[in-house]
């Protein structure tokens, strides 16, 4: 178990317009939160859902929704909440209660 709380830092490059920025914003967000960035191989085709489960972290932290699909997001979900930087957004883990719902 890890003494903070880690979050999994998540760009699509072919999303972001300015790279630098989003990576800025995404420690940023981060650091306001709590929370320790592991950052994913830039060259890795894994997706997203499982470089999380693969690195047992808590959160994703995005530069924006933009930069994770609804199916994705969706997935993601289930595992980890998802924080976007801009618009400032939180995405809960779904909860067991929440899934008996649907």
């Amino acid at each position: 178990m890890r003494d903070r709380p880690t979050a999994l830092a998540w760009i699509d490059p072919d999303i972001s317009e300015a790279l630098d920025w989003d990576r800025a914003k995404v420690r940023r967000l981060a650091r306001a939160l709590g929370y320790e960035l592991v950052w994913p191989s830039e060259d890795s085709v894994i997706p997203v859902v499982d470089q999380v489960c693969a690195a047992d972290v808590d959160a994703v932290i995005t530069p924006s929704p933009d930069h994770l699909g609804v199916i994705a997001l969706n997935a993601l979900m289930h595992v980890v909440s998802v924080e976007t930087a801009c618009p400032r957004i939180s995405f809960a883990r779904w909860t067991e209660m929440s899934r008996g719902l649907r």
